[in-house]
Order: structure tokens, then sequence, then C-alpha cells
């Protein structure tokens, strides 16, 4: 299957039951097909990290984390406690055999342990329609310690879509978070696709 398969479909997902099948069908494939196309997010996410002053040795949850193109990032950018999740039990097979999270998690952020806490936690290339609602945002904030910060992405796909810059509004304006940086740039030049990565802080 060519990268060309992969990307046919990936912007029409409508379901999280769809793009979970997706991926795991495209799992032996992903990073080829992310890497023939440029695929930027994950190190500029992880920069942002470096930018906003979180320390090497804070927690970061890495959600959606795939097979681990985001964890590559981060570890190179000097984190090493790294958690990750993601729906796709193929995708985490790939991830765990680079030996770059202390947890793999098959699901989401209620599969976590109730207790469970973050300095930090990235979403990358996760924000798009089908892949996970706007609403996620304040699931993420409220997993993190206060004053803990937020990395992730909106690609063009999702800019439009408009209920993720939406939320973001929103929250700003209540308070319930504050944003440190806000930057566009490349995602995916293959496809002709840029985004915003940003970092918000919670209140």
């Amino acid at each position: 299957m060519s990268s060309d398969d992969f990307f046919d479909h990936a912007y029409g997902l409508e379901t999280a039951e769809e793009t979970a099948a997706h991926y795991a069908r495209f799992a032996e494939t992903y990073e080829t097909s992310m890497r023939e196309n440029g695929y930027a997010t994950p190190a500029r996410c992880a920069e942002a990290l470096r930018e906003v002053g979180v320390k090497p040795d804070t927690p970061v949850l890495d959600i959606g984390c795939g097979t681990g193109l985001s964890g590559e990032a981060l570890k190179s950018a000097g984190y090493d406690s790294l958690d990750g999740t993601d729906f796709a039990s193929e995708m985490l097979t790939v991830a765990r055999g680079k030996g770059l999270y202390r947890t793999l998690i098959e699901g989401g952020l209620d599969d976590l342990p109730d207790d469970a806490r973050y300095g930090a936690a990235v979403a990358v290339g996760v924000f798009s329609p089908g892949h996970a609602p706007a609403s996620l945002i304040d699931d993420v904030l409220e997993r993190l310690e206060q004053g803990g910060i937020f990395v992730f992405s909106l690609n063009d796909h999702a800019i439009a879509e408009g209920s993720y810059e939406g939320r973001i509004h929103e929250l700003l304006d209540a308070g319930g978070a504050e944003l440190l940086s806000r930057d566009y740039g490349e995602h995916m030049p293959g496809q002709n696709v840029k985004a915003w990565v940003l970092a918000l802080r919670r209140r």
C-alpha cells in the first residue's frame, strides 16, 4: 500500500471507529508514508515544549502516540518520562518495540488510572475531523497538574472545521487556560498541509 492510499482516506474519516481501523490497517507502512511526506509536526511540538520551559524530567503524556514518531521527537528533545495512549493496538506494537515509553495504554484518557496527572501533554496530529473532538482539549487539561502545559497541533483541515479554535477561545475567555505560544508552519509538505502548533497552560 502506498502513502497515497493512506492519505486518500485519512482526511475523510468521520468516526473514532473508522479512524482506529484505518490506522490499524496502515500500521506497518504508516511511518514510511509520514516520512516520505516530510511529517514535521512531531519535532515542532517537541520544540514548543522546550521553548515554553517544560523541564526534561517532566512526565509527559503522548496522546495518540501511534507508532512513536512523536515519542522519538520528544526523546530527541530531552524528554525521557513518557507515557503514551492510542486506540490502535497495531500501532502500539510498533511503538512498544522502540523502548521510548514507560507505559503504553491501548485506549484514551478514560483508560488511564483515575489519579494519573502529568506536568505536560502533547497531541501531535490528533485533532482533525474524524480523529478527536474539540472536547478532548478540556479532557487533557483536566489530566494536567495545575500549571501543566498542553502542546498540540491543528492542521489545515481542523482549522477549517472551526470547532477546535472555537473551543480554545472559549477556554481562554473563561480563564481555564493561558495561551503561551502559537506558531503556524509545516505539517505535511508532501500533502501541502500546514498546521498551527499551540501551547496552553492549565490555570
